[in-house]
């Protein structure tokens, strides 16, 4: 039961990442339909990234009133109700509408499940969790590249996406009652340890008295996020327009490049998963940081075009085991008692990051040129590796007062 109960989780995961690259891949042909400016796509952006910090922040008050089960399932409905929107939408402010319920569909499962997983299953489950987002976020420009390259069109590309999630939806409502059964298994089995949980409750309250926000490093862990998913959605919303605009690339040709992208963060969390069990996740951090840096220097340099494609895939391989590490590590470096609301808190950090970082790049970018794109990412990259090695000092200070930060 336990090893189906994974599975949901992972179907869960692969929900929230199909939706996560469709708008910039098919913001292409998209934005000429609409009659709309560059940046436009930053707006819905925005509000997508908006409405989830809203639910990330609301997630642990949200979760304990319903459960995980019923959050991951009404969340994945809203996701496939909003894409379905999507497809019909024939104005920029439908559209902007049905990115509200697409966003809040996000935050809440994401930081209910990403804690449920750093708290009850070791590394390589986190890793190979954020894989199964990078399986949808893979698919959904392979999908979309299929049908603006043929006799389709996006609107088509967004049914059918819609389409998968509805399968989803009815896997996930039919799984309803294992949640109930797994965590009354889960029950029993801290009632045969709540001896030794209580004590490790009243150590943890005594070293860490204060509020989750105040913790030491928190607030460093939340920049990190920050960065991360400047990145991370920098390059998933723009990557395609700045393929298209400045190498000259069909439409379909610039969406297969981010898939590959997307593809390299999804196989660079499988491998991770694996890695895990020989490297802790602060050096697998570190390593992701530096590759990540790396692939973005090579798409900044004026180099030929097959190194642009390295760039990305090595940036999305780079970025692979960050943002998994860095949840899993949550509960180690800050304690379980306030894990989830921290858990809470990093992801709206993270989320913040894809709301206002993309947008911002891209309304830069309609005033000079989208030219601009690998530069900022280049410095974004820069930026999140220079703050997690600050958040690695502090939790070195803070282990061994006496040691000097790194």
């Amino acid at each position: 039961m336990a090893t189906f109960f994974l599975i949901i989780i992972y179907l869960a995961f692969i929900s929230l990442g199909l939706p996560d690259s469709l708008l910039g891949t098919a913001w292409p042909v998209m934005q000429p339909e609409l009659g709309a400016s560059l940046d436009t796509a930053g707006l819905l952006s925005m509000t997508i990234a908006g409405c989830t910090i809203i639910s990330s922040l609301a997630s642990a008050r949200v979760l304990k009133r319903f459960g995980t089960g019923m959050v991951t399932f009404v969340s994945c409905l809203l996701t496939a109700a909003a894409l379905f929107g999507y497809s019909y939408a024939h104005s920029l402010w439908l559209l902007v509408l049905m990115s509200i319920p697409l966003g809040l569909g996000a935050g809440a499962i994401d930081s209910g499940l990403n804690n449920y997983v750093a708290t009850h299953y070791k590394a390589h489950h986190m890793s190979w969790l954020h894989c199964f987002w990078g399986v949808g976020a893979t698919f959904g420009p392979i999908i979309m590249a299929g049908f603006i390259s043929g006799a389709g069109t996006w609107r088509d590309g967004y049914l059918t996406i819609a389409g998968v999630q509805g399968v989803l939806v009815v896997i996930l409502f039919f799984a309803l009652p294992l949640w109930n059964k797994v965590a009354s298994l889960s029950s029993g089995a801290s009632q045969t340890h709540e001896a030794v949980s209580t004590e490790e409750a009243i150590a943890e309250m005594a070293a860490n008295p204060e509020k989750p926000l105040r913790i030491k490093g928190v607030k460093m862990a939340m920049l990190v996020f920050l960065f991360y998913c400047g990145v991370e959605a920098g390059v998933g919303l723009w990557g395609a327009s700045f393929l298209v605009e400045k190498k000259e690339l069909a439409a379909s040709s610039a969406a297969h490049w981010i898939s590959l992208y997307y593809a390299g963060i999804t196989v660079g969390r499988f491998i991770t998963g694996f890695i895990t069990l020989k490297m802790s996740n602060k050096a697998l951090i570190r390593l992701g940081q530096t590759i990540a840096l790396t692939g973005a220097l090579l798409m900044l340099l004026p180099l030929p075009e097959g190194f642009m494609l390295a760039g990305l895939i090595l940036t999305g391989l780079g970025l692979a085991p960050i943002f998994p590490c860095m949840l899993h590590e949550t509960p180690v470096r800050f304690g379980k008692r306030h894990s989830q609301a921290i858990m809470g808190y990093q992801m709206a950090f993270a989320y913040t990051g894809s709301t206002f970082l993309p947008p911002l790049l891209g309304l830069t970018a309609s005033y000079t040129t989208i030219g601009i794109f690998p530069f900022v990412i280049a410095i974004l990259a820069a930026a999140m590796f220079l703050a997690a090695e600050r958040l690695n000092g502090l939790m070195q200070r803070k282990q061994n007062p006496h040691s000097k930060a790194l």
